[in-house]
């Protein structure tokens, strides 16, 4: 019985490590990378845009 108790927890403890791992193409881990941000454009009038993604067209702060 303790030993079915000591795998569990052992299994549930690393399970989240494991699932927030990312590693490159020789298998070392790496830091995950983060979601890409959108693209900025301006206008003719020097104001910032979203050019893609969901609020394409809106306005935003420029970078």
């Amino acid at each position: 019985m303790k030993l079915i108790v000591v795998l569990t927890a052992a299994a549930l403890l690393s399970a989240p490590a494991m699932s927030a791992s990312c590693r490159d193409a020789k298998g070392k881990f790496i830091k995950c990378p983060t979601a890409a941000a959108p693209a900025v454009t301006k206008d003719p009038k020097g104001k910032c845009r979203f050019s893609s993604g969901p609020k394409k067209g809106q306005f935003t702060k420029c970078p």
